[in-house]
C-alpha cells in the first residue's frame, strides 16, 4: 500500500493543484482534510473490507444485500479515473523513452502530434500482457525502485534549493492567504485530492485491505501509508516550484505543469541527462504500477461477477479502456478535444477525480457506518481501543448528513 501511494497523485496531480489554487492556502486545506476526514475514512474502508473479503462488488453485497449497486458504481468510477490515468502514464513512458534518446522536450512540443494517443495504446498493450501473464515480477521490482525514486526526488529538492526560484517558491508554498480559505471551491478540491491520493471510494482499499493480516492494527498501518503519500506530495511541490519560478513559468498552467517544468530543469543541470533517464524511468514505473492496480480492481469485479475466464476478462477490460482512454488522449493532440474551454482530460480530472470521488467516498462511509454494527468494525480495526471506533463512526455517520445539510443550505441561500 505504501509503494502504491507513490504515483501520479503525488508527483503529477498534487503540484498542479497547488499551482492552480494558491500555493500555501491549498496545502493547509489539504492537510486539514487529510487529518480530519480522509484518514478516518481510510481506516473505515480498510477495516470494513476485512469483514467480507472479495472483489469490490462482492464486498459491498456482503456488507448489505443492497450494496451491489454501490459496488458497481465504485468500479465504474475507478474505470473512468483509470482511463485518463493511463493517458498520463503514457506521457511518463514517452518522456522516459525521450530521456534515453536525450531528446526531452517541453510538453507543448511533446503533445504537438499524436504522441498522447500512441503512448496510451502502448501502455494498454503492455498492461494487458502483464495482466494475462501475472504481475509478481513487476510488483517486486516496483517496491525495490520506489525508494530510489524517493532519493532522486530528495536530490532534486536539494538542487532546487540552490536555484534563484527557491525564495519565491518558499513564499508561494508557505504563505497562506486566509481569505482564500473562505472559498468553498478550495475546500472541495483539497478534499477531492485527499480522497484521490488515498484511493478512498475507488475500490483500491477494498483490494489491498483483503490481504492485510487479521492482527494488523489498521489505523497505525493506514497512518504509515498516508504519511508516506503526504510526504511525497509535499516533496514534489518543493521539487517543482523552485524550477517553475527560476524559469519564469506559470504555476497555474494545469495538468502539464510537471512535464513542462522538469525538462527545462534537467537541461540546465550538469548531470541532467542521466538524471532525467533515472527520474522519468522510475516515474513511469510508479505510474504504471498504479494504473495496473486500477485495472486489477476492474478486472477482479468483471471476472468474478460475470464468471469469465481470466484471459477473456483481460481482453474485455482492455477493449473498454481503449474506448474510454481515446477521448482523454485526443484532448492533448491537434484535435484538442474539449468540453467548453476545458480539455477533456482536465474536465474529467476536475469533475470525476475531484468531485464524483467525494460523493463515492462520503456515501460509502455512510453505507458502512449506518449498516455495520460498531462491534464488528471494532474487531476489523485490529485495535483494543474504542477511541478509534468512535472517531470513525463520528466521521462516517455524520459526514454525509453534514454534506447534505451544507448542499441544502447553499441551494436555499
Amino acid at each position: 500500500m505504501a509503494a502504491a501511494a507513490v504515483g501520479l497523485g503525488n508527483l503529477w496531480r498534487f503540484p498542479y493543484l497547488v499551482g492552480e489554487y494558491g500555493g500555501g492556502g491549498f496545502i493547509l486545506a489539504y492537510l486539514v482534510a487529510m487529518g480530519v476526514v480522509c484518514l478516518p475514512l481510510m481506516y473505515l474502508e480498510v477495516a470494513a473490507v476485512r469483514l467480507a473479503q472479495g472483489n469490490t462488488v462482492h464486498t459491498f453485497r456482503q456488507v448489505h444485500r443492497t450494496g451491489a449497486w454501490y459496488g458497481w458504481f465504485v468500479v465504474g468510477l475507478t474505470t473512468v479515473i483509470t482511463s485518463y490515468y493511463l493517458v498520463i502514464t503514457g506521457w511518463t513512458m514517452g518522456y522516459a523513452v525521450d530521456a534515453i534518446r536525450q531528446d526531452v522536450r517541453p510538453f507543448a512540443e511533446f503533445s504537438s502530434g499524436y504522441a498522447s494517443l500512441a503512448w496510451v495504446l502502448v501502455v494498454l498493450a503492455l498492461g494487458a500482457i502483464l495482466l494475462v501473464r501475472g504481475l509478481g515480477a513487476l510488483e517486486t521490482f516496483s517496491k525495490l525502485m520506489m525508494p530510489v525514486l524517493l532519493l532522486i526526488v530528495i536530490g532534486l529538492v536539494f538542487t532546487a534549493s540552490r536555484t534563484a526560484g527557491w525564495g519565491p517558491a518558499k513564499d508561494f508554498l508557505l504563505a497562506t492567504d486566509m481569505s482564500a480559505l473562505r472559498d468553498p471551491t478550495l475546500w472541495v478540491i483539497a478534499f477531492g485530492q485527499g480522497f484521490y491520493s488515498l484511493a478512498i471510494g475507488q475500490g483500491y482499499l477494498v483490494t489491498y485491505g483483503s490481504y492485510i493480516p487479521r492482527k494488523t492494527h489498521v489505523p497505525r498501518a493506514s497512518l504509515i501509508v498516508a504519511g508516506t503519500e503526504t510526504s511525497i506530495a509535499l516533496l514534489a511541490g518543493w521539487m517543482i516550484f523552485p524550477f517553475v519560478f527560476t524559469h519564469d513559468l506559470d504555476p497555474g498552467q494545469g495538468s502539464q505543469l510537471a512535464f513542462n517544468t522538469l525538462p527545462q530543469a534537467f537541461e540546465a543541470m550538469a548531470w541532467g541527462a542521466p538524471l532525467a533517464i533515472a527520474f522519468f524511468g522510475l516515474f513511469f514505473i510508479a505510474a504504471f504500477s498504479s494504473s495496473l492496480a486500477g485495472l486489477k480492481v476492474i478486472l477482479s469485479a468483471v471476472a468474478e461477477e460475470f464468471r469469465l475466464r481470466h484471459t477473456s476478462a483481460v481482453l474485455l477490460v482492455t477493449g473498454l479502456m481503449v474506448a474510454l482512454a481515446i477521448p482523454s488522449a485526443l484532448s492533448f493532440t491537434p484535435q484538442e478535444l474539449s468540453i467548453g474551454d476545458t480539455r477533456f482530460l482536465d474536465w474529467l480530472d476536475q469533475n470525476v477525480g475531484g468531485q464524483v470521488i467525494l460523493f463515492s467516498g462520503i456515501f460509502g462511509a455512510g453505507f458502512f457506518c449506518w449498516l455495520v454494527p460498531p462491534f464488528r468494525l471494532h474487531q476489523a480495526l485490529g485495535t483494543r481501543s474504542r477511541w478509534w471506533v468512535r472517531r470513525v463512526y463520528l466521521v462516517g455517520r455524520w459526514l454525509p448528513v453534514a454534506v447534505l445539510a451544507w448542499i441544502g443550505f447553499t441551494v436555499l441561500w
